[in-house]
């Protein structure tokens, strides 16, 4: 093979790389798609709302949008911590019939933006944990540390939360 050849092959697998943002829960790591990332806080107090699943904190005023904020380790029933400066709130993109909303779920920290290539990334094995395989998108390994790809679209679902399709909604131009 020429180098020329080499060359177009790298960068062909490059182009097909997806970027994930990392972050941690529960001292594991997790990774969702950095286009579904609108931009990440850090931890604020919420609003609550009555009757609403109890992963499910509240919302905030973003700018004009209000948006519902779930806690992913509760979501996932893990062990809830107390929230630290490290804390923060990823704010995501999510599709719900065709329309953009936003969401925003606690996490205990970010991590780094990592390069994924498609047949780097595993299906994950169903295990009947607390966190359903249909939320996930696959695994991947990355410094001998399992990096769990979540489907944001499945997992931050409006109608399975129990949230109306209002919350969240985005504008034509936002």
């Amino acid at each position: 093979m020429s180098d020329a050849m080499a060359v177009d092959d790298a960068s062909n697998l490059e182009e097909q790389a997806s970027q994930y943002l990392s972050f941690e829960l529960a001292g594991e790591i997790y990774g969702v798609d950095i286009l579904k990332v609108r931009e990440i806080k850090g931890w604020e107090e919420v609003r609550p709302l009555p009757d609403m699943p109890d992963y499910i904190k509240g919302v905030l005023d973003l700018r004009g949008v209000i948006v519902p904020i779930v806690d992913l380790r509760i979501r996932f029933q893990l062990a809830s911590c107390e929230y630290t400066p490290t804390t923060v709130i990823i704010v995501l993109s999510v599709e719900h019939e065709e329309q953009q909303h936003v969401v925003g779920v606690v996490v205990d920290g970010v991590s780094d933006v990592l390069d994924v290539l498609p047949n780097n990334v595993r299906e994950a094995p169903n295990l009947g944990g607390a966190i359903s395989q249909y939320y996930i998108r696959g695994m991947i390994t990355i410094e001998d540390r399992m990096v769990i790809l979540l489907d944001v679209n499945k997992l931050l679902n409006l109608q399975e939360m129990g949230l109306s399709e209002t919350l969240g909604k985005c504008t034509e131009s936002g």
